[in-house]
């Protein structure tokens, strides 16, 4: 995608994201200002005011819909302490499935050998071993507009920053194994958007004095490490920015000789790894889809037409999903005059052959003076391949004149939410959608996967949000964790750099 295109993105969704609410919206907030609740009671927050009520024995009925949130809409599209090192969460409630989740069995704090022990969203580590919460990754920005590439634990308050001081940070990046972390820092010029600053990687737990220098500006030959991608190759991958363009894939190798900059294409943007962690896919302007092993010439993927981008793998079959916009069908909004694509969702078979499968169409219905509309962004895998997660963005198109966001601006479609992130089955022999779109949450952007599939977590109003689903039908399980601000606004203008990142199990 033309990087002007990128900007025209950021800028129609970020407006979205403005006017977000800092009211209390879960428990977290009832047990910061209360303390913990009675024995056998917990904290619920109803109508902004906290109570208690006994703790539930059985499950409450799941009537398949998500759980209201007072937030505002928040549609990113394409801008020093220690974590704790596996501590019990002094109270917090486990938001792990009662069945496991077809994960092992051991709970929360309990001993473990490997992490297949472990129920759905912990994972294995410390001394001794025992199951212990994953951590989500994220960039925030602190109120002075320091950006910092953050990890929490997904069901416990509170964030770590991963530079120290007042360094800038952003776009934290997991290595395969899931002790390690990288991330980009260096102040940025918002004026030229270049960066004086290193390509970092630190261990989890943070150590003092640790961090690495794989690569800065000058051996990484750009001006800000964008497109970032690890897990679950030893390289990680970047595209090279310089001046207005953003074009080429450059990796740095993270092995014991560690350092060592490769250049792995001479344009195109979005890598993705393939579960092999050597292969990967990109995207060309006006060209389409490739693959590329390290080292060997790229091959084009033209089943899945020249205006394929974003691609993504999941991590056990051989298709792909990808945004693409067939017809050049495109909406001018408001104030922004360059036109935004209208992308559909696909998925296609990397091998070839098949003709791709649509998943998520644009759509459009008629309302007063105009028509309201969608288009798709921020697509993603379930690890296995049987679910694909999205933002349906809503706009108004009037009869005459431009665009403008759902939610925001007056319009026929002002109370309606600007962005809604669906979940569709996917069928992993042929990569068909199956079955309806599965609503799962108004006004969220940059859905992410945990590793077993059993969790979503996503950005809204600034916060993480992390929401269990049934890994059957799609449906939201239970009320969403929400993650206080503590300090940081969570950002989402830079599209799949700023989505969330699971740590491996």
């Amino acid at each position: 995608m033309d990087k002007r295109v990128i900007g025209a993105l950021c800028c129609a969704l970020w407006v979205l994201s403005s006017g977000c609410s800092d009211e209390c919206v879960d428990q977290f907030d009832c047990r910061a200002d209360n303390g913990q609740p009675a024995e056998g009671q917990e904290w619920v927050c109803e109508d902004n005011k906290c109570k208690q009520r006994p703790i539930p024995t059985t499950p409450e009925p799941d009537a398949g819909e998500p759980e209201p949130d007072a937030g505002v809409p928040d549609a990113g599209v394409p801008d020093a302490g220690v974590p704790d090192a596996g501590e019990p969460d002094a109270g917090e409630p486990d938001a792990g499935p009662v069945d496991g989740g077809g994960m092992g069995t051991a709970g929360k704090g309990e001993t473990c050998a490997g992490s297949g022990d472990c129920m759905a969203g912990l994972r294995c580590e410390g001394a001794p071993l025992t199951c212990q919460a994953q951590h989500v990754a994220v960039t925030g920005r602190d109120d002075a507009g320091v950006s910092k590439a953050l990890v929490m634990r997904y069901d416990t308050p509170g964030m770590t920053a991963l530079s120290d001081g007042d360094v800038d940070s952003r776009y934290p990046r997991w290595g395969p194994g899931g002790t390690r972390v990288s991330f980009a820092q260096g102040a940025v010029d918002t004026a030229t958007e270049k960066v004086a600053g290193d390509l970092t990687v630190r261990d989890i737990p943070l150590v003092a004095g640790q961090a690495q220098v794989l690569a800065d500006g000058g051996s990484g030959n750009t001006e800000s490490f964008r497109s970032m991608e690890w897990a679950p190759s030893s390289y990680i991958a970047w595209v090279r920015q310089n001046g207005s363009s953003r074009s080429g894939i450059s990796v740095v190798s993270t092995d014991a000789a560690g350092g060592v900059v490769t250049q792995a294409t001479t344009t195109g943007a979005f890598p993705d790894w393939a579960p092999d962690g050597t292969t990967f896919v990109y995207n060309i302007s006006g060209e389409g889809l490739l693959t590329s092993t390290l080292g060997a010439a790229p091959t084009p993927l033209t089943s899945a037409g020249t205006s394929a981008e974003q691609a993504h793998y999941n991590h056990t079959n051989a298709q792909l999903l990808f945004l693409a916009n067939p017809n050049n069908e495109t909406v001018v909004f408001s104030g922004d005059p360059i036109p935004v694509p209208l992308f559909k969702l696909h998925s296609v078979n990397v091998t070839g052959g098949a003709q791709p499968q649509l998943i998520a169409d644009v759509s459009s219905e008629a309302a007063t003076d105009g028509t309201v509309n969608t288009f798709i962004a921020s697509p993603i895998w379930s690890p296995d391949g049987t679910w694909s997660a999205y933002v349906r963005a809503y706009y108004f198109k009037p009869t005459t004149g431009d665009a403008v966001l759902c939610g925001g601006a007056p319009s026929p479609c002002e109370t309606r939410p600007g962005n809604v992130i669906f979940l569709r089955a996917i069928n992993p022999a042929d990569g068909t959608a199956t079955g309806a779109e599965v609503r799962l949450a108004d006004d969220g952007t940059l859905p992410s996967f945990s590793p077993d599939g059993r969790f979503i977590a996503f950005i809204k109003a600034g916060q993480l949000h992390v929401q269990q689903i049934d890994p059957a039908t799609g449906a939201p399980v239970n009320a969403a964790i929400v993650h206080p601000k503590g300090g940081y606004t969570l950002q989402t203008s830079d599209s799949d750099d700023h989505r969330p990142r699971w740590q491996p199990r």
